[in-house]
C-alpha cells in the first residue's frame, strides 16, 4: 500500500524512494552517474541480476541482517516552514553573469589575470554569487588598502573571497607574500593542494633588471621564479623555510606565529602583504586561539601595510573584530543549497529549520508527571518502531533508519556521534540493513574492494570493523584512526564509494565532507552538550554547491535530553572575546614575544601594542595596565628579559630560547630546568634520557595505565632505572599506583611531579617507536588507539624541532646533535643503521628493516630495483594476519605493486640528488 504523503512537506529523499520508474540516475558526489542498482527501494530487489560470488570477508557477513524502520510521512501536518536558507526556493534565480557582468571573475574591476579565471572555471568557479561580489567591491578592498572582517554560512564560498583577495596582492608585486592561516593539519593539507591548482601556469611577469644591482639580469636563478609558490607548513620538522622559499604560505596558527616572528626579528617581514585569519572565531579558543590574536596584533603594529583579512561561519558579533582590525565587515545568511533542519525525537520528526518554527515548538512543550518534557505539536513524520532488539533504543532506530533512507535514494550520509566506540557501532549497524554486495552494481563493488585493497596495504593492517562495514559503503572516521586511514575513507566519500560516514563531533571543523543528509545521533560531544558554534559546523555540512540540490540536517534527541536541546537549538553564537585571559598568563607570552623581536621595548611601546590587541577591546581598561605590569615584573624574575638603565627592555639569551621553540614561559621555564640538570648529568649509555628529554611537556591528555607502566619499569636495564633515579621517580610510587593508588596534584611540585611521570610513560612508547616496533602494536601494548599514537609520535616530532631550537639558541650545541639524531629515528620509527633507507617513501619502521634483512641495505638498491621484486618483501612487511592469500589477493597485490613502484621512484630522486651533490663536493 502507498504511504500517505503530505501535501505540506516532502522532501526530495524521501520523493525519489517514491518515484515508480524503470531508469532513475543522480549525480555523485564526484560528479558521475550512480548505476540504477544504487537506487532500489528499501524493499524492492534489483530484478534480472545474477548474484556474484564474493569472499566472506569482502561481503562483511559475520552479523545476520537487519531491517531498517520504515518512515512514514503524516497527512494533517498543518506544518509549513521555509528554512533560513532556503531564499534559491523562493527566488526563481540567482542572477547570473549574462544579466550582471560583475558576476564574472573576468570583470574588469577584478583585475585578475586570465589564467586564474580559467583555473577557477575548471575547477568548477564558473561566476560568483552576488553577495562575493558586493564584498570585493567593498571599500579599499581590491586595492589592498583595507582589511576585511565577513562572516557566511558553511557552503556559501566565502573562502573564494579571500583566495582573490590574497592572489590580487600577490601578483601585484613580484616579492609579495602571503599567509593562510588555518586551525586543523587536515585542512592546511586540503588547501595547499587547492591553491596549486588554481595558481596552475600563472605567470608574473619577468624580471629585466635586478632589483638588487640594477644590472640586466643574465640567466633565471630558478625554473619556477615566475611562478607562484604554494607551500604548507605544520608540524614538526628540520625544514627552516624562508620567505624566499615560497610566495604564499598556508600554516597552523603555531607556524604562522613562528614564520611572522622569525620575519620580524630579521627584517624579512617587509615582503608579507596580506594574512588570511581562517575560522576566525577561534579567538578565544581557550587553548590555541590567543596565537591568532598574538598575529594580528603583531602585524598592525608594523610600520608597513598588511591586509588582514578574517572570516567565519559563526561570528555573533562582528562589530568588536571590525573594531580591532580596522575592517570593512560584510555579513550573509545566504547558502546556494536550501537546508530543511529537523528534531527527531521518539521516533517522532519535527520541523526545526528556522527560529519561528523552534519558538513554536518550544512553547509547545509540557512537562509531565515524571518531570520530563515531552513535545505536544504535531509531527510531520514518524518512524515505525522496530522489532530488532538492536534498534529498541529510539535514537539508534532514528538514525538507522534515516540513513537507509537516504543510501537507497542515492545519496550520501553524515552521522555525527559522541565517541569513537559509538561512530563505530554506529556504522556497524548501518552496514547490516543496507544492500549487500550481491545486490549492488559490480562496479561499485569493485571500487570498494579497491579501497579494501588501500586499507590492507597499510603498515596497520585492515580494521576488522572496516572490513564488515565497507562493501556496504558504510565507514567510520576518528580520532582513534591514523591518518592515512582517515584520507581513504574522507577521499573514499568525496568520489561516492563510500555513502555513510559515522564520525565523531571533531570532524565538523576539520575535513570538508558535504552530505546530502547529516544525522546528529545526539548533541553531546562525550558526556558535555556541544556549543551552538559546534552545532552550526556540523549542520552546515549538509548540501554543498555542485554535489546536492537540497540538504536536510535530523539532531535526534533523547527524552532526558530534550530541554537542553531545545534551549541549544534556539540559543544564540557565543560572542567572541580576548583568549589573552589573564588566568591562563597569555599576556606573558605576548609581550615575551614583543620584546624577544624587537617590536616593543620601552613601556610607551608595550603600552602602545597592547592597545592594539582584542583585550583592550573586551576587557575594563583600568585591569590591563596591572596585568601588564606584573607580566613583565614575572618575566624579569623568571630571567626572560632584563631592563636597563634607560628602562627599555630586551630579551636574555633564555627569553630568546622560549621564543625560538615556541613555548609557553611556564614551559619555558620547566623546560630550563630540566635541561640544566640534565646537562649536569645525562645518562648517555641508553635511549630513555634523550627520549624523555623531547617528550612533550604541554598535557596531552594521555591517561597513564599503572600495570602497564610497572610492566615497563621491571623490564627497564641499569641504563634505564638510572634516568628513573635521575629524574625522581620512585618505584615504590609506581607499584602504589598500579595497586588503585592516586597520585597527588594539589601543589604546584606536586603537578611538577606529575608532569614528570607521565612524559617518562610517554618516552617509553617513543622508546618503541624509534626501535622499530610499528604504530599499531605499540597501541596494543599500551592499551591506546592507534590514532592517539600516531598523533604522540607526530606532536613529539614537532616538540623535538623545538627542543633542537631551544639548544641552539642556548649554545648547547652537542645537546641540540644528539636530540636533531633522535628526532630523525623518531621520524623514521627505526635504528641508526636504518636512517638512510627510511629517507624512501613508504618505507619507515618494520617495513625499513624488512627490506634491509631481504638485501636492500642502500638507497642505491632500492633505486635499482624491478617494483615486481619489491612485491613479496612488501607482502612480508604486513601484518601476520594478511600474508596468506585470499580469494581478492591479487587486489592486494596490486596495490602492493602500485607502491613498489612509488618506492622505486621516490629512490631513484634520492640517489640522483646524493650523485649530484657527490659531484658538486668533488
Amino acid at each position: 500500500m502507498e504511504r500517505q504523503h503530505s501535501v505540506f512537506y516532502k522532501t526530495t529523499v524521501e520523493g525519489s524512494t517514491t518515484l515508480n520508474r524503470t531508469e532513475f540516475h543522480t549525480t555523485t558526489l564526484a560528479g558521475s552517474k550512480r548505476a540504477h542498482s544504487e537506487t532500489i527501494g528499501p524493499h524492492q530487489p534489483e530484478l534480472n541480476k545474477q548474484p556474484r560470488f564474493q569472499t566472506a570477508s569482502s561481503l562483511g557477513g559475520e552479523h545476520p541482517r537487519l531491517t531498517a524502520s520504515d518512515i512514514i510521512t503524516l497527512d494533517d501536518a498543518g506544518v509549513t516552514t521555509t528554512s533560513e536558507y532556503s531564499q534559491r526556493r523562493l527566488i526563481s534565480a540567482t542572477p547570473t553573469s549574462t544579466v550582471d557582468r560583475s558576476l564574472s571573475l573576468s570583470f574588469s574591476r577584478y583585475a585578475l589575470p586570465e589564467a586564474l579565471v580559467n583555473n577557477l572555471r575548471d575547477s568548477g568557479v564558473h561566476e560568483i554569487y552576488p553577495w562575493q561580489k558586493q564584498c570585493l567591491l567593498g571599500p579599499g578592498l581590491l586595492d589592498g588598502t583595507r582589511n576585511l572582517v565577513y562572516s557566511a554560512p558553511t557552503g556559501g564560498g566565502k573562502s573564494l573571497v579571500a583566495d582573490i583577495l590574497m592572489l590580487k596582492r600577490v601578483l601585484e608585486d613580484r616579492n609579495a607574500k602571503a599567509l593562510l592561516i588555518l586551525p586543523y593539519v587536515a585542512l592546511v593539507q586540503e588547501k595547499v593542494r587547492w591553491l596549486r591548482t588554481i595558481v596552475q601556469d600563472i605567470k608574473r611577469k619577468p624580471l629585466a633588471v635586478d632589483e638588487r644591482n640594477g644590472m640586466t639580469q643574465l640567466w633565471q636563478k630558478r625554473p619556477d621564479e615566475d611562478n607562484i609558490r604554494v607551500a604548507g607548513f605544520f608540524g614538526g620538522g628540520k625544514m627552516r623555510a624562508a620567505w624566499s622559499d615560497f610566495d604564499v604560505g598556508v600554516c597552523t596558527f603555531e607556524k604562522a606565529n613562528m614564520l611572522i616572528n622569525a620575519a620580524i626579528d630579521d627584517c624579512s617581514i617587509i615582503n608579507l602583504r596580506a594574512v588570511v585569519l581562517d575560522e576566525i572565531h577561534m579567538v578565544d579558543d581557550d587553548h590555541r586561539g590567543y596565537l591568532m590574536e598574538l598575529i594580528a596584533t603583531k602585524l598592525m603594529s608594523l610600520e608597513h601595510r598588511v591586509q588582514i583579512i578574517g572570516m567565519s561561519a559563526t561570528l555573533a558579533n562582528i562589530e568588536i573584530l571590525s573594531t580591532w582590525l580596522d575592517a570593512h565587515t560584510y555579513k550573509t545568511f545566504y547558502r546556494p543549497i536550501p537546508v530543511e533542519e529537523h528534531l527527531v525525537h521518539e521516533n517522532k520528526i519535527y520541523p526545526a529549520s528556522n527560529l519561528e518554527s523552534i519558538l513554536k515548538t518550544a512553547s509547545q512543550l509540557r512537562r509531565t508527571s515524571e518531570s520530563v518534557l515531552e513535545l505536544e505539536s504535531q509531527p510531520i513524520k514518524t518512524i515505525e518502531t522496530s522489532r530488532h532488539k538492536e534498534f529498541r533504543d529510539p535514537v539508534v532506530n532514528a538514525v538507522t533508519a534515516l540513513a537507509n533512507e537516504t543510501v537507497r535514494s542515492g545519496y550520501g550520509v553524515l552521522v555525527f556521534c559522541s565517541s569513537r566506540q559509538g561512530s563505530e557501532s554506529d556504522a556497524r549497524l548501518i552496514s547490516r540493513v543496507l544492500p549487500q554486495p550481491n545486490e549492488l552494481d559490480p562496479a561499485i563493488i569493485e571500487k570498494r574492494l579497491d579501497l579494501l585493497g588501500d586499507l590492507r596495504s597499510l603498515s596497520t593492517g585492515l580494521d576488522s570493523s572496516l572490513a564488515e562495514t565497507v562493501p556496504t559503503g558504510v565507514a567510520f572516521h576518528h580520532a582513534g584512526m591514523t591518518t592515512e586511514e582517515r584520507d581513504f575513507i574522507s577521499t573514499a566519500y568525496d568520489r561516492g564509494v563510500l555513502k555513510v560516514v559515522v564520525a565523531t563531533c571533531s570532524l565538523a571543523a576539520g575535513i570538508n565532507l558535504p552530505a546530502r543528509r547529516v544525522i546528529l545521533h545526539n548533541a553531546r560531544m562525550g558526556r558535555d552538550l556541544i556549543g551552538p558554534s559546534m552545532l552550526r559546523q556540523m549542520r552546515g555540512r549538509a548540501g554543498r554547491k555542485g554535489k546536492d540540490e537540497i540538504g536536510e540536517t535530523y539532531l535526534c534527541c533523547r527524552k532526558s535530553d530534550l530541554e537542553d536541546v531545545i534551549e541549544l537549538m534556539k540559543a544564540d553564537l557565543p560572542q567572541v572575546s580576548s583568549g589573552l585571559t589573564t588566568d591562563k598568563h597569555r599576556i606573558r607570552r605576548a609581550l615575551l614575544e614583543v620584546v624577544s623581536i624587537r617590536l616593543a621595548n620601552s613601556r610607551d611601546s608595550i603600552n602602545d601594542y597592547m592597545r592594539k590587541t582584542l583585550l583592550s577591546l573586551s576587557s575594563p581598561p583600568d585591569l590591563i595596565p596591572a596585568h601588564v605590569e606584573s607580566s613583565l615584573q614575572d618575566l624579569l624574575n623568571m630571567g626572560f628579559i632584563q631592563c636597563d638603565n634607560s628602562e627599555s627592555y630586551i630579551a636574555t639569551q633564555l627569553g630568546k630560547a622560549v621564543v625560538a621553540s615556541s613555548l609557553e614561559p611556564e614551559d619555558g621555564a620547566f623546560v630550563h630546568r630540566e635541561m640544566q640538570r640534565a646537562l649536569r648529568a645525562f645518562v648517555m649509555d641508553g635511549e630513555m634520557h634523550i627520549l624523555y628529554t623531547f617528550t612533550p611537556v604541554q598535557d596531552l591528555s594521555v591517561s597513564i595505565n599503572w600495570q602497564i607502566f610497572r610492566s615497563e619499569m621491571e623490564a627497564l636495564d641499569e641504563s634505564g632505572l638510572r634516568v628513573m633515579t635521575f629524574l625522581g621517580l620512585k618505584p615504590t610510587v609506581v607499584n602504589r599506583m598500579a595497586q588503585g593508588g592516586n597520585l597527588k596534584e594539589s601543589t604546584t611540585a606536586e603537578k611538577e611531579t606529575a608532569r614528570i611521570y607521565r612524559r617518562f610513560y610517554l618516552a617509553l612508547q617513543l622508546r618503541d617507536l624509534c626501535n622499530e616496533m610499528p604504530v599499531h602494536v605499540v597501541a596494543l601494548k599500551y592499551d591506546m588507539p592507534r590514532g592517539t599514537v600516531q598523533t604522540l609520535e607526530q606532536t613529539c616530532q614537532g616538540f623535538a624541532a623545538g627542543m633542537i631550537k631551544f639548544c641552539e639558541q642556548m649554545g648547547w650545541g652537542a645537546m641540540a646533535a644528539i636530540l636533531d639524531h633522535f628526532s630523525d629515528r623518531l621520524k623514521a620509527g627505526a635504528k641508526a643503521d636504518l636512517l638512510a633507507l627510511a629517507k624512501v617513501t613508504f618505507i619507515k619502521s618494520r617495513t625499513a628493516r624488512v627490506f634491509y634483512d631481504n638485501g636492500f641495505k642502500t638507497v642505491a638498491s632500492l633505486a635499482n630495483a624491478d617494483p615486481k621484486e619489491l612485491v613479496p618483501i612488501l607482502m612480508q612487511a604486513q601484518p601476520t594476519k594478511l600474508r596468506t592469500k585470499s580469494k581478492d589477493g591479487q587486489k592486494y597485490e596490486e596495490k602492493l605493486f602500485v607502491k613498489a613502484q612509488v618506492i622505486t621512484d621516490s629512490a631513484n630522486r634520492i640517489w640522483q640528488a646524493e650523485m649530484q651533490q657527490d659531484i658538486f663536493e668533488e
